[in-house]
């Protein structure tokens, strides 16, 4: 089985993340400097390793020191010369362009010039030189063969950056994210999470985004960034050999313009919260009102709660991009002071309609499937709902016509 490795992202990801966790892996910080020092870099930085607890949690941290003599203003051709030069391995070299190339792809899109003319500035430096290829060489040492991505937080507030105070994600970060379609979402954290570099390297190598594929596992390697956030600021490297194969699948959106042909992984947001105090008339107003705003689904549950009161457990699916919406009409609409987030990964069938003809009129019918296989076959209620009130019939002969008829038509 191919050598996977898969990047699990819950706090972002940046370029000495990913190395601090190759290192945490297995990789020999010696082999690393050994190949880096044929960039011709040595003067300008000095890279350690150190380990260190976040939020509680050891991992492991890359630190790339410079000199102060390096230079800020790189341009494509000038990191392509020194890696062409540099004899890495062959590998290594060719994944460390591509990361490159892509980066200056998008930020040529961010200022309306082209690949060749950009000043790289923060990821021309040599930290971003050190951490990009470092994590190509890492990647290349272990061998590994398949590289997916979790879904990344977006974060938020502002940043400084070369050109200014920038809004997070900055420009370059939304357009390496737009161009590979990679599943986001916010994880309520307003910081810097996923920087340029960080954001190229999976861009670049990775096949697919979405949840963590079947794999035996062998090591899992943390790697640290330098702030201190709510939750660890992690990377997880979990590498082994993929146990099936990889069915590439990315996390997409749960809205009608997704591709629901085909049986897929999507990242769904959950809010959760309780209340002893809400007037129930609410309750039909605000399923309504949470729908309306695109809320996959509105369920309650009847709870018992602190002080032996009868409460109500309220729970909102809905796609990541429709959470702060729908946070916000539970806010206004109900009396809960708190409301629980939490983000998960949901597989969902294929699902095509058919239209099939029975002795009350035209039914349409739902039918789910998995790699060809019929494993769900669901009439239309609204239109059984109309023909038992235009034929006088019950609801539940004529939604065992309509799946007759659909059986009769497959020969099933």
């Amino acid at each position: 089985m191919a050598r996977l490795a898969y990047f699990d992202c819950p706090a972002g990801i940046a370029g000495d993340m990913c190395l601090g966790a190759l290192v945490d892996a297995g990789v020999p910080p010696d082999y690393l400097n050994e190949h880096l020092t044929k960039l011709g870099l040595d003067a300008e930085y000095n890279l350690r390793f150190e380990r260190v607890l976040k939020n509680g949690v050891a991992a492991t941290k890359a630190r790339v020191h410079l000199s102060g003599t390096s230079d800020h203003h790189r341009h494509l051709g000038d990191i392509q010369k020194l890696i062409g030069d540099a004899a890495l391995p062959a590998r290594a070299a060719e994944w460390s362009l591509r990361v490159f190339e892509i980066l200056a792809e998008a930020e040529a899109q961010v200022h309306a010039t082209t690949p060749a003319q950009v000043h790289f500035h923060e990821v021309g430096a040599v930290d971003a030189i050190v951490d990009i290829v470092g994590t190509c060489l890492g990647l290349d040492y272990l061998q590994i063969e398949r590289i997916v991505c979790s879904a990344l937080p977006t974060g938020g507030g502002l940043v400084r950056a070369a050109h200014g105070v920038m809004p997070v994600p900055t420009p370059a970060v939304v357009k390496l994210i737009e161009a590979r379609q990679i599943p986001v979402y916010s994880n309520g954290i307003h910081r810097e999470l996923v920087t340029p570099t960080g954001a190229a390297i999976v861009c670049a190598l990775a096949e697919s985004f979405g949840a963590q594929p079947a794999m035996a596992v062998r090591k899992v390697g943390l790697g640290a960034g330098d702030r201190d956030l709510p939750l660890p600021n992690i990377v997880r490297l979990w590498l082994g050999e993929a146990s099936a194969p990889l069915m590439a699948p990315r996390m997409g959106d749960v809205h009608s313009s997704h591709d629901h042909t085909h049986s897929h992984e999507e990242v769904i947001a959950r809010l959760e919260t309780q209340t002893d105090d809400l007037n129930p008339q609410v309750l039909g107003y605000l399923f309504e009102r949470l729908l309306e705003a695109g809320a996959a689904d509105v369920f309650t549950v009847p709870v018992g709660m602190k002080k032996s009161r009868p409460g109500t457990l309220m729970t909102v699916l809905c796609a990541p991009e429709r959470l702060e919406i729908c946070e916000q009409i539970l806010y206004r609409e109900t009396t809960s002071l708190g409301i629980r987030r939490l983000f998960q990964v949901r597989s969902v069938l294929g699902r095509r309609f058919e239209t099939v003809e029975t002795p009350f009129g035209p039914i349409s019918l739902k039918v789910g499937e998995h790699n060809g296989e019929v494993l769900n076959i669901q009439p239309e209620y609204e239109d059984c709902r109309r023909l038992a009130q235009e034929h006088r019939q019950p609801l539940k002969l004529i939604q065992q016509a309509a799946l007759n008829s659909w059986h009769r038509l497959h020969n099933i």
